[in-house]
C-alpha cells in the first residue's frame, strides 16, 4: 500500500519562503513528489524552479505537459497554466481561471484528490483572498490529509485562515514543522477511511472544466443555480454551486469565484469605473473653460460666464467623484496596501 506521497501545495504572496523552508526539510530520499502552485502573473519568467530547487536536494522543475511523476521531484505550475494531476502523469491547460488566476490552487488540489484519494496531502500557505479552501476541501472529502500554515506565521493571513475556518484540517502548524510531518506522512499507509471513496460528481465536473472541456457540456450547470450576478471576465450569468464552502460561483463558459475573489473583482471594476468617471468630468471641465475662453476672446456678451459656471459645477462634481475613490474605508486601505505589497513578494501578484 503507498504512502500519503501526493504532496500539493498552494501559496500566494508571501509563500515562496515558507516553501523554502519546507523543502530545505526534505531529504534527497523522500518518497514523496511534491506538486506547487504559486500565483504569478501570465509573463512571469518561470524562475521558481530555480529559487526552489536551491533550497534543499530535491530537484524542482517546471511541470510539462504530460509528463510522467517520478518521486523526489518537485514540480511547479507554468506561468499561465493550470497544473492538473492525471494517473501517473501531469496535464498542462489554459483552461478558465478561477478566482482571478491561472494556474489557481483548487485545480491542482481538486484533481490529486480525485486521481489519488487518500495519497493526497493538500497543504495551503501564505497568500491573500481564499484559493485553495475548495480544493483542499475534496482534498479531505476524498481521504487526503490537509495541512495548513499557521496565520498567526503567515505573511499574508487570508488563504490559511480561510482553509482553517472552512476545512476540517489536520494540521495546523508553522512551515518548519511541515517537512517533519511530511516525511512521516509519506511512510504512512495511504488507507481509504471505509474502503474505496466516490468521487463527487461536482469534483469531476470541477476537474474536467479545468482540462478545458467545454464548460455546459461538461455539466456546469448540475454545480447550482443561476445568481444575479454576472461574470467579471466573460459578463455571463454565474451560477451559485450549491452546498459550497465557503460560497462560490461559476459562469457557464467555466471561470470560477470564491465570494472574496468575486468581491475584490468587483472592487476593482468600481475604482475602475469612478476613474473613468472622474476622467470623463475633468476633460468636460476642460473643453467648458476653452469654449469660454474663445467666446470670451471673439464675441461680445456674456456667453463665456455660463460656460464657466457650468466648468465649475462639472469640477465639483469631479472633485465629490474623487473623494469617494481617495476615501474609502480603513479596512478596505488596509487590503489594498496588501495587494501592492504582494507585487514585491517574490513576484506573487495574488
Amino acid at each position: 500500500m503507498p504512502g500519503k506521497d501526493i504532496i500539493v501545495i498552494g501559496a500566494s504572496a508571501g509563500g515562496i519562503d515558507p516553501i523554502r523552508t519546507i523543502l530545505a526539510g526534505l531529504q534527497a530520499d523522500f518518497a514523496g513528489a511534491v506538486f506547487v502552485v504559486v500565483h504569478a502573473a501570465a509573463d512571469s519568467p518561470g524562475v521558481l524552479p530555480t529559487i526552489f530547487s536551491a533550497a534543499g536536494p530535491l530537484t524542482a522543475v517546471m511541470a510539462q505537459n504530460g509528463e510522467r511523476i517520478q518521486p523526489g521531484r518537485v514540480y511547479v505550475a507554468a506561468p499561465d497554466h493550470h497544473l492538473i494531476i492525471e494517473p501517473g502523469r501531469m496535464r498542462l491547460t489554459r483552461g478558465p481561471k478561477e478566482n482571478r488566476f491561472r494556474p489557481a490552487v483548487d485545480p491542482l488540489f481538486r484533481s490529486a484528490a480525485q486521481t489519488y484519494g487518500p495519497r493526497v496531502v493538500g497543504i495551503v500557505l501564505s497568500g491573500r483572498l481564499d484559493d485553495g479552501t475548495s480544493g483542499l476541501w475534496a482534498v479531505k472529502q476524498l481521504g487526503g490529509t490537509a495541512i495548513v500554515q499557521d496565520p498567526a506565521e503567515a505573511w499574508l493571513p487570508s488563504m490559511p485562515e480561510s482553509a482553517k475556518r472552512n476545512v476540517r484540517v489536520d494540521h495546523v502548524v508553522s512551515a518548519a514543522q511541515i517537512a517533519p510531518l511530511l516525511v512521516r506522512l509519506a511512510a504512512t499507509r495511504a488507507d481509504a477511511p471505509e474502503g474505496e471513496l466516490a468521487v463527487p460528481e461536482d469534483v469531476k465536473i470541477e476537474v474536467d472544466i479545468a482540462k478545458e472541456d467545454h464548460a455546459l457540456e461538461a455539466g456546469v450547470c448540475k454545480l447550482g443555480e443561476a445568481s444575479n450576478y454576472a461574470c467579471p471576465e466573460c459578463h455571463g450569468v454565474l451560477l451559485q454551486i450549491k452546498d459550497a464552502i465557503p460560497l462560490r460561483f461559476r459562469c457557464h463558459t467555466g471561470h470560477a469565484y470564491s465570494v472574496e475573489s468575486l468581491l475584490a473583482e468587483m472592487d476593482e471594476a468600481i475604482e475602475d469605473s469612478l476613474w473613468n468617471a472622474i476622467r470623463a468630468l475633468e476633460e468636460r471641465v476642460m473643453l467648458l473653460r476653452q469654449a469660454a475662453d474663445h467666446v470670451a476672446q471673439h464675441h461680445e456678451g456674456n456667453g463665456s460666464d455660463a460656460l464657466r459656471e457650468g466648468a465649475n459645477a462639472a469640477q465639483e462634481r469631479a472633485n465629490l467623484v474623487r473623494q469617494a475613490v481617495l476615501s474609502e474605508p480603513a479596512a478596505e486601505k488596509a487590503e489594498g496596501r496588501g495587494q501592492k505589497a504582494e507585487v514585491s513578494a517574490g513576484g506573487s501578484t495574488g
